[in-house]
């Protein structure tokens, strides 16, 4: 079997880049970004689906939903510009469309119908639209087909896997999500998934995939399987309306009830709230929490939980940071919202690094 991956002499490092697991469990690293919070993550995505079923009808809706950053269906959508690579359309049936989807297509929404393939520069073209458009979250190719060259492996699932790798490399360095619509085989599977066109290469390149099975040729309903690495397992039951030209979604196997939030993240949201600022060691974080509300709390405990919900403490105005000198390793927990609020209730500036820095106290009552 030939290898998956054909590495040039000067990619290869001298020297691996490892994290221990000490630091592993306490870096402040940045949380994965979702275009559709808890729905679509960045990464590289696959959409599957049978020929002529809807898929392009469901990516262009998808688009403007992120370029409008509008729900898509029950799922907040982080407003971003999108590529959409329609490569089997002209400008004029993608005119077509959008005009029956909306009566107004945003300026941060790009299409286009042609482009280089992988390995042939597809991936520059794609770097230098990021480049004149920082804000981009997301790029549609339609379809996986249409970019791939010719391949001289005789390992058909090396060559998938190395394609769809390319394009995963690529989302990543940009912390964006990159959605590639792919055919379905026709053999029926109990399992949707295993549906997808190719080698096991393909989905198992991929972060997420998504596969759209009509319940017969005939009818308008359809449900959407949806599997990946940082999504729920769900399946979503959809119905295509012929008149909006959209797909509705009619139930979903997942209960959508929010979960509670954590205790602990409560007592840290309202801990740091109450004194604006904390810097010290995950130790003495603990004892001024213990100090403050009569709760002990473990350190490591303590510390996992910051680490794991860093965005939802930036929800409630908590920024997380931390650092390590040769003494100790130390956390800073500051409240941004401290002194933003002017006597008519609006955002009043203030920057975070003009919060205290010092470990504060609770004050004896």
């Amino acid at each position: 079997m030939l290898p998956l991956y054909h590495f040039r002499k000067e990619d290869v490092m001298d020297k691996l880049v490892t994290m221990d697991g000490e630091q592993l469990m306490t870096a402040p690293l940045p949380p994965l970004r979702f275009i559709a919070t808890g729905f679509l993550p960045q990464g590289l995505s696959l959409f599957a689906g049978a020929p002529k079923i809807g898929k392009s009808w469901l990516a262009l809706w998808l688009c403007l939903q992120v370029a409008k950053g509008e729900p898509l269906w029950n799922y907040p959508v982080e407003r971003g510009a999108v590529l959409y690579l329609c490569l089997e359309d002209s400008f004029t049936r993608i005119q077509n469309r959008l005009f029956d989807l909306t009566d107004d297509a945003p300026n941060n929404l790009f299409f286009a119908t042609m482009s280089a393939t992988l390995g042939d520069g597809l991936e520059q073209q794609i770097e230098k639209f990021c480049v004149e458009h920082p804000e981009t979250s997301l790029v549609v190719v339609d379809t996986l087909q249409r970019i791939r060259g010719a391949s001289s492996d005789a390992n058909p699932y090396a060559n998938d896997y190395r394609d769809v790798v390319q394009l995963k490399q690529l989302a990543d360095r940009h912390g964006l999500a990159i959605l590639l619509i792919h055919h379905l085989r026709k053999m029926n599977d109990d399992d949707p998934i295993n549906m997808i066109s190719g080698t096991t290469g393909i989905s198992g390149g991929a972060d997420a995939s998504y596969v759209l099975k009509r319940d017969s040729r005939n009818v308008n309903t359809a449900v959407l399987y949806c599997t990946g690495r940082d999504i729920e397992y769900r399946e979503l039951r959809m119905e295509f309306d012929k008149f909006t030209h959209r797909w509705n979604q009619l139930s979903d196997s997942v209960d959508a009830a929010p979960e509670p939030r954590d205790a602990v993240l409560s007592l840290l949201c309202n801990f740091v709230g109450m004194y604006g600022a904390f810097t010290g060691t995950a130790t003495e974080l603990s004892a001024a929490l213990e100090q403050h509300c009569g709760e002990k709390l473990q350190p490591n405990v303590l510390m996992k939980k910051i680490v794991r919900h860093q965005q939802e403490l930036m929800n409630c105005g908590v920024v997380f940071t931390a650092k390590r000198t040769h003494e100790r390793r130390e956390l800073t927990l500051a409240n941004t919202r401290v002194d933003c609020v002017g006597n008519d209730g609006k955002f009043a500036g203030g920057s975070v690094s003009d919060l205290p820095s010092q470990p504060l106290q609770p004050t004896q009552g």
